[in-house]
């Protein structure tokens, strides 16, 4: 038996479940959200994540949690450890300090040794600094590599399989 792919979701994917104002992104994260309920990936999801939920409606946020409910993940702490290497994003000038919570999404996937983190960000993680960055960072710091991908990448990915 495989190991299934541990893949992290920012977010931006959560989100995207609701979006109607978007619909091919929310078509995909759909597509997506069924492989993750048919149980296809092992999910992380952090403290950070619920913390920008909480700043949606109260009806949205009603929505979305009940969609996670749909799904088993594993809910990590973004504190400590990845507030340190959230920073280290910062310091080696890989995103800005007002991008810090990206960089905990990151972090908090780094530490918990997720194979990819799926994401629609694509101003500040799905993109080739931030790739590299984090892709570097693993390597010095012994971390799993990491890929980032949209939704939309992996499914296409899924689909070579």
């Amino acid at each position: 038996m495989s190991k299934k792919t541990k893949i992290y979701l920012d977010t931006s994917v959560i989100s995207h479940l609701d979006a109607p104002e978007t619909p091919e992104k929310m078509e995909d994260t759909w597509r997506l959200w069924e492989k993750i309920r048919a149980g296809a990936y092992e999910v992380v999801l952090s403290e950070v994540v619920f913390d920008e939920l909480g700043g949606c409606s109260a009806s949205k946020l009603g929505c979305l949690l009940g969609f996670l409910k749909q799904i088993n993940y594993d809910r990590v702490d973004a504190g400590g450890d990845a507030e340190a290497l959230a920073n280290k994003f910062v310091e080696l000038g890989i995103l800005r300090e007002k991008s810090l919570d990206d960089c905990l999404h990151i972090a908090a996937a780094l530490l918990s040794g997720c194979d990819i983190i799926v994401s629609w960000n694509f101003k500040h993680i799905v993109n080739a600094k931030t790739i590299r960055g984090a892709k570097m960072i693993a390597l010095l710091d012994g971390y799993r590599d990491i890929m980032i991908y949209s939704p939309s990448m992996l499914l296409e990915e899924a689909d070579y399989d």
